[in-house]
Parts: structure tokens; C-alpha cells; sequence
């Protein structure tokens, strides 16, 4: 068992921690050993009672990790080992039959990331669906919109939540095209120890993991790995988005969304008054570290000859940290946008007086052109004074628009395509 991590309740938080865990890899490694035998009795080359003898001893419980990791020094990998201990268990000589050290490892790899990204997908899915509900309820409250952290024209929160939901959708669609691939080609990619029987071995062994089939090993070929890491990293950057968003729209100056938690969720250890977005926080903690994984993953892809030497070891660590910290983001932004508490009337009275005034230069446009009216605008908000009046008394724009005009202008609504684009989002996600 491993020893507990002071920083795991909130860095590696929901249902991936157990899907990347020591027992979890240790039992993904026998499950390969097991289907192994399983295959090779499929295609007649040991009898079936091997086959079913290997399968009783393939319990992750039956071995220790503890002493497997002070093994696998030796060896260089933690297969070994385990291939070892499985042996001496079943007693007999037909464990690991044509296989190597990367074959096992590489394909508890996908079986790892395809298990914890079924488990990350999970919170995203909710995520999504909170996030659906939220822009249907808000599809006609205005919002300000902001733009380099200012003020700039008007949106709704449903257009805002609607770009937090496809977001989500198209990040899960991303991971959901993903075929995690069994990895077997023996020593040197050639399964030379099999003789002729290999692709059938091979055929036989991805139907039994329910892995995709490779056409020839990707010892030194990671897009495998590759493209679940980049998944992941994209995940994390529209996960990272919407909770810098709840965090910035749930400061104390802007007050338009809080999160609504648990008693003391959000608690200040020394400031009473404060109530902190924990789950955004979180969700940002944990989607911050992604794209430094992604990329020692990506680095790690540059491989030598038929197995690398480093290069191939490099990934282990970056890939579980990569899943596990992606399913915490995911499991904390689901608990955020759950726990999400929207404040129409203070985003209405957030919105500052001069963010229609685009619609001054737009009516002027077609009778000075649109570079004056830019210009005479754009003075008039600098000037300090009351907008209207400001307008009013500019003589370009005094001459062509009234102040019951101008006033119209500065004070209606402009939301142009808002509520479609809601529409079209619900839409595209069935809602």
C-alpha cells in the first residue's frame, strides 16, 4: 500500500486516483499476462490448462508493490519483476510466452488511460450537462462582456456558459475517438519466439483486452501515447478556462457567480468574512501542471531503433500524473459548476455605461465614415463628462444624431446573435 499523500485530497481528487494507482497498474499487467496465456491457447500453442492456471495467480492482490518497486531497480522496470513472482506462483514455464518488458507495460498503459479516461469523460459529461441547463435558464441575462480583463459590449451568461459547454463537448469528443492499442512484438518487434503464430497470437490477444490491433508493434512509435496526452492537455486547457472564469466572476468586486458548497467549503482559515470558489480553485490547481506533462510526454517520443533506451522509461511517470491530474480538474469543475450560484442582478448592475457606445460609431458610419466617427467617439468617452451629453455637444456627432437618439443608443439592449448562438449550442448537444 502506498503511503498516503498529504496533497492527494485536493491534487488528485474523484474516481481517477484509484484508476492510476499501483494495484490498478499491477492488475492491468496481469490482466495482459492472463489474456496472453488465454491467446496463446486460442491458437493451439499451450494447452489450455496453462492458460487457466496463469489466469487463477493473475490477482493484483497476491502481490506487493512495495517489494516489486525495490525489485524492478534491477531489471529497469517493474514487468519484470512481476513476470517473475507470476512464475514462481503458477509453476510451470509458459508465463509471458513470446512477450517482453514493454509489451507488458505498454499495454497496461492502455488499459490504465482507457479505464481513467472512462472516469474523467464521466465529470466531463456531467460538467457538460450543468453547464447545458445553465445556459437555457440564462439565455436572456446580460452580462458584461470582457475582453483583455475590460469591459466590452454586452453578452448573456447563457452565451458564456454555452461556450463552457461545447467546450466540453468537443474535448470529450476528442478523448472518446481515442483507440487505446494492445502493444506485442517480443524482443525486437518481430515475435520471433512464436514462429509463424505471431499475428494470429496477436489478433487472438487484442479481442481478449478489447484493445485496438496494431498492424506491426509501436515500441518506438508513441503516437499512442501521444495523442491521449495531447486529448488530455486540450481537456485540461478548456477545464482551466471555465474556472479562471468562476474565479474572476466570483471576486468580491464582481460578485456575479458564487459557489454554494457544503458547510465551511470556501472557508478562510484566518478571515471569516471570505468565501472562496474552492472547486474552481482546485479544478485551476490541477489543470495548470497538463501542459508540462504533455510536453515531457511529446519530448519522449523521439525514440531509437527497434526499443529505446531512456526515452521509453520517461513516459510512465508523466503519463499517470497527466491522467490523474486531468480527472482531478474534471472532477473539481463538475463539483464547481454543480455548486454554481448565478447572481443576474449583479451582473446587470455590473455593466458600465459607455459599453453600448459602439453603437453611436456604427449609426454614424454610413454619413461621416467610419474612421471619423470612431475618432469623435472615442473622444467623448475620454472626456469624463455624462455620455449623452458628451455626444450631444460634440459637433460631428451633434450634427447627425439627437439626443433622445444618442440616448436610445447608449441605453438599449445589443445583444445580437446571442440567443441563437444558445440555441444552436443546445442544439448541437441535443439539449
Amino acid at each position: 500500500m502506498s503511503e498516503p499523500n498529504l496533497f492527494d485530497g485536493v491534487l488528485a481528487a474523484g474516481g481517477v486516483r484509484e484508476a492510476v494507482s499501483d494495484t490498478a497498474w499491477i492488475q492491468a499487467m496481469l490482466d495482459f499476462e492472463s489474456a496472453l496465456a488465454a491467446a496463446l491457447a486460442d491458437v493451439g500453442l499451450i494447452d489450455r490448462v496453462h492458460a487457466d492456471r496463469i489466469a487463477e495467480h493473475c490477482r493484483a492482490e497476491f502481490y506487493d508493490a512495495a517489494e516489486l518497486a525495490r525489485a524492478s531497480v534491477q531489471a529497469g522496470n517493474p514487468a519484470a519483476p512481476l513476470v517473475r513472482a507470476l512464475s514462481d506462483r503458477v509453476g510451470d514455464g509458459h508465463v509471458h510466452h513470446g512477450a517482453t518488458s514493454q509489451d507488458v507495460i505498454d499495454t497496461a498503459a492502455m488499459i490504465i488511460t482507457r479505464n481513467a479516461v472512462g472516469v474523467v469523460l464521466e465529470d466531463v459529461r456531467a460538467a457538460a450537462r450543468v453547464a447545458a441547463d445553465l445556459a437555457r435558464e440564462h439565455i436572456d441575462t446580460v452580462q458584461p462582456g470582457r475582453t483583455l480583463l475590460q469591459q466590452a459590449l454586452p453578452v448573456t451568461f447563457g452565451v458564456t456558459a454555452a461556450g463552457w459547454l461545447i467546450g466540453l463537448v468537443e474535448a470529450a469528443e476528442r478523448l472518446e475517438a481515442i483507440r487505446p492499442t494492445l502493444q506485442f512484438g517480443g524482443a525486437s518487434g518481430t515475435l520471433a519466439s512464436l514462429g509463424e503464430g505471431g499475428v494470429e497470437v496477436i489478433a487472438a490477444l487484442a479481442r481478449r483486452l478489447d484493445l485496438a490491433e496494431p498492424v506491426l508493434p509501436w515500441h518506438t512509435v508513441r503516437l499512442r501515447i501521444a495523442e491521449p496526452a495531447a486529448a488530455l492537455g486540450a481537456l485540461c486547457g478548456v477545464l482551466g478556462t471555465i474556472a479562471r472564469d468562476i474565479t474572476l466572476l466570483a471576486q468580491t468586486e464582481i460578485g456575479e457567480v458564487t459557489e454554494e458548497g457544503p458547510p465551511g467549503s470556501g472557508s478562510s482559515s484566518t478571515m471569516p468574512h471570505k468565501h472562496n470558489p474552492v472547486a474552481a480553485v482546485a479544478a485551476l490547481g490541477c489543470a495548470i501542471p497538463a501542459p508540462g506533462l504533455v510536453a515531457t510526454l511529446l519530448q519522449a517520443g523521439i525514440q531509437e531503433h527497434q526499443r529505446a533506451a531512456g526515452a521509453w522509461h520517461a513516459e510512465w511517470r508523466p503519463l499517470r500524473e497527466l491522467l490523474r491530474t486531468s480527472g482531478s480538474a474534471a472532477h473539481w469543475l463538475r463539483t464547481s459548476l454543480e455548486r454554481l450560484r448565478v447572481h443576474p442582478s449583479r451582473m446587470r448592475a455590473n455593466l458600465a455605461g459607455d459599453v453600448l457606445v459602439e453603437r453611436v460609431t456604427t449609426e454614424l458610419t454610413p454619413i461621416v465614415g467610419r474612421q471619423r466617427a470612431h475618432d469623435a467617439v472615442t473622444q467623448c468617452c475620454a472626456s469624463g463628462g455624462e455620455l449623452v451629453e458628451a455626444l450631444a455637444e460634440d459637433l460631428l456627432v451633434g450634427a447627425h444624431l439627437s439626443r433622445e437618439r444618442l440616448r436610445e443608443l447608449v441605453q438599449g439592449e445589443y445583444l445580437g446573435s446571442a440567443k441563437e448562438f444558445v440555441e444552436r449550442a443546445l442544439r448541437r448537444v441535443g439539449r
